[in-house]
């Protein structure tokens, strides 16, 4: 999607956001204008995004911070160990949280990736 990303990064955003859903292509033609602008400490890969909105058009997502995709993970053993959403602010891409509800299984963006990958 975009080489500018990290890998872990343009891995979820191409497996969130739908291709079929006109919200989700808007906010898929904005991932070659997007940068990461900085990273959670914890390691979990939630990252926050910087835009150049001059080369790229808002999706109709409507006012303030809104979810725009989300998707649930779960794992081969199909357990749920939590879920990641993707924000826009004002119809652009803002960020990208990794969000855990497991303390046994490691919720991380890569692994996140894996997930969204392997799911039927």
């Amino acid at each position: 999607m975009n080489e500018n990303l990290p890998a872990d990064v343009a891995d979820v955003l191409a497996a969130v956001l739908d291709a079929d859903t006109p919200v989700h292509v808007a906010l898929r033609r904005q991932v070659p204008h997007l940068t990461v602008r900085e990273r959670c400490t914890c390691g979990c890969g939630t990252s926050y995004f910087e835009l150049d909105t001059s080369e790229a058009a808002p999706a109709l997502t409507g006012p303030g911070a809104v979810v725009a995709a989300a998707a649930q993970l779960v794992t081969e053993a199909g357990e749920c160990p939590g879920e990641v959403l993707v924000f826009a602010r004002d119809g652009y891409l803002s960020w990208l949280e990794v969000c855990s509800w497991s303390d046994d299984t490691e919720v991380t963006l890569a692994a996140a990736g894996h997930w969204l990958r392997t799911r039927s």
